[in-house]
């Protein structure tokens, strides 16, 4: 065994410094005698050191951050001990642009801290790292350690331990169990120099200049190459984030299904924009797999073609508009009935008071006509300023497109922003008391996020009732990666209020009308296997229509890898019975590195 460096460490209570967020409060009165990288990372993903001084540990640097809040560099133990459960690697938080180079032998005394980013508050799990660090550099040039391998048979099957239930659900005083869990093995090397090789890209290039591989090509893979979302206990394991120490403008522009081949490789961090992150120093090459944006068929004529789309914040401000306009005609084939979320008032999120939208929904009707599609008639209720979330100033809300020489609107006064519309029976049918309407707007299941917009529409003779949501967002969630296992969903309280809403609404106009032909769209912002999808299917009002596809097409949205579902068509019994329906998730957006809004649009063909 070598021989190793005797060190003081000083009996004293620490705050960590971190780089722009919360520490993890750690005191500690303990000593240490000897001290090297794997000391201070331990066996669990706290340090045994943390709110301690050492001095003199000695590492060869493996990677330089020049930029950003988080300046520092990475090092690692050329003398390893023989527990995987302990990393060999560790980041030293310098704060300002360090002054060293890759294979730099350096020795460094400071005080082991436990940054969490975004704070302690997000759940997010901790980086182990050396901060207030005085750094000796011993010698330069030397060989960088060889870079532990990430691949398929690696990383386990098993995502993450429990919890401990003594620790709020916490994953922080577990001892690492790298060969059974995945976020244990990532853990087990954070700090160390990895690579991975000739990998997927399963989330496209974002503006931030990131993407997402998966080391285990066969994992719940989509036909387009992604790696589907499909339950809370079938994680996939396999995801990694990608990020580079090089410039951002040379990083790049990859969609779902390309190759990054070759070596990836560089120290692994964590992020509290995905986690465990390999940041290269050494970048692949991309592969181009040749993906295409997809085109639905066109409705037959007997059939009701009726779409959600979520398109982004938009306003007239925005230069998209042709974009999606072209998105409208080509690739969903001009639908009958588009349901819009996220269209902002009149001058986006200038907060003068405008709640009006018109001029947005106006300029992209026009731009649709120019490409050639129908010149749609529009309804929608304006909301109470400020009142529905989304970007402040902004006022989104959902907004009905229809194409007046296939559909025709039932229009009834007394539908406002305030006004909860009802639901009568007139001849033995359901009749809405307005449309447009907004249902039970003073509910607090809606405040601060928008409400469902309810049109009445008439197809060849028929009625068909149109429910267009955007329910609450995901937002304040814990990460799939979070140190609380299972991860607290705490969004999901509003979101089950709201889908309750809908559905007692729904069961409103089937208690009217038991054939009623009604159709609940939009972003749900929750899967399609969620409580929030089930509060909304209750008692057999709603069925969510995507889950009529192959499990490896469900999707709508990407995000850290995972292909999932946000966005949804649920129907009516009379609609699912009549089996004569047809479902197709439109892949425009969520797949590509130049999309123009982060959801692909859904689009439901039926027979009323």
């Amino acid at each position: 065994m070598p021989s190793r460096k005797t060190v003081r460490i000083a009996a004293l209570t620490v705050v960590a410094a971190c780089s722009a967020a919360s520490a993890l409060v750690v005191t500690s009165t303990a000593q240490a005698e000897t001290v090297r990288i794997h000391d201070i990372q331990g066996t669990t993903r706290i340090s045994p050191l943390a709110g301690q001084q050492v001095t003199d540990v000695a590492g060869i640097v493996t990677g330089v951050r020049t930029y950003g809040s988080s300046r520092g560099f990475w090092m690692q133990d050329t003398e390893p001990d023989d527990n995987p459960a302990t990393s060999e690697g560790i980041f030293v938080f310098t704060s300002s642009t360090p002054k060293v180079a890759v294979g730099d032998s350096v020795t460094v005394s400071g005080t082991v801290a436990e940054y969490v980013p975004s704070g302690t508050s997000s759940g997010n799990q901790s980086l182990t790292q050396i901060s207030r660090p005085t750094v000796t550099v011993v010698s330069s040039g030397n060989a960088v350690p060889a870079a532990t391998v990430i691949d398929a048979k690696s990383v386990p099957a098993a995502y993450t331990p429990t919890g401990d239930t003594a620790a709020s659900g916490s994953v922080n005083g577990l001892t690492l169990e790298p060969t059974k869990y995945a976020l244990d093995y990532y853990e087990s090397l954070e700090g160390m120099n990895v690579q991975v090789a000739d990998t997927r890209v399963v989330t496209a290039t974002d503006p931030y200049a990131e993407l997402w591989v998966t080391v285990k090509p066969g994992e719940n893979a989509t036909r387009r190459g992604g790696s589907v979302y499909g339950s809370y206990t079938s994680q996939n394991t396999g995801r990694l984030q990608i990020q580079s120490l090089g410039a951002s403008a040379d990083f790049p522009k990859a969609n779902v299904g390309d190759t990054l081949k070759g070596t990836t490789a560089g120290p692994l961090d964590y992020s509290q924009f995905g986690g465990y992150t390999l940041v290269a120093d050494k970048l692949g090459t991309i592969e181009q797999g040749g993906l295409k944006r997809e085109t639905t068929r066109k409705q037959g004529q007997g059939e009701l073609a009726v779409a959600t789309y979520n398109v982004e914040n938009l306003d007239p401000s925005d230069d998209t508009f042709a974009e999606h306009a072209q998105a409208i005609v080509s690739n969903l084939q001009s639908p009958d009935i588009v349901a819009l979320e996220e269209i902002q008032d009149n001058n986006g999120a200038t907060n003068d008071g405008t709640v009006a939208a018109d001029r947005t929904v106006k300029k992209l009707i026009e731009a649709i006509a120019a490409a050639g599609g129908p010149t749609y008639e529009w309804r929608s209720v304006d909301p109470v300023d400020l009142a529905d979330g989304g970007e402040p100033g902004g006022n989104i809300r959902q907004v009905f497109l229809f194409n007046p020489k296939r559909v025709s609107f039932t229009d009834r006064a007394g539908g406002d922003a305030t006004t909860a519309v009802g639901v009568t029976k007139v001849h033995g049918k359901a009749q809405l008391t307005a449309s447009p309407g907004r249902i039970d707007p003073a509910n607090d299941a809606w405040k601060n996020s928008r409400k469902p917009l309810v049109g009445e529409f008439t197809f060849r003779g028929r009625t068909v009732f149109l429910i267009a949501n955007h329910f609450a967002s995901k937002g304040g969630d814990q990460a799939l990666h979070s140190q609380y296992q299972p991860p607290k969903r705490s969004s999901e309280t509003q979101r089950h209020l709201q889908a309750t809403a809908v559905n007692t609404f729904v069961k409103k106009i089937l208690a009217a009308q038991k054939d009623a032909d009604v159709v609940a769209l939009g972003d749900i912002n929750d899967f399609e296997f969620s409580d929030t999808v089930q509060l909304l299917e209750n008692d057999g009002a709603l069925w969510s229509a995507i889950k009529s596809l192959p499990k490896s097409e469900r999707y709508t949205y990407d995000y850290q890898g995972n292909s999932q579902v946000l966005d949804q068509i649920l129907i009516s019994p009379s609609i699912r019975r009549s089996e004569e329906f047809t479902y197709d998730s439109v892949h425009i957006n969520s797949e590509f590195n130049d999309q123009i809004s982060d959801h692909d649009p859904q689009v439901l063909r039926f027979r009323p």
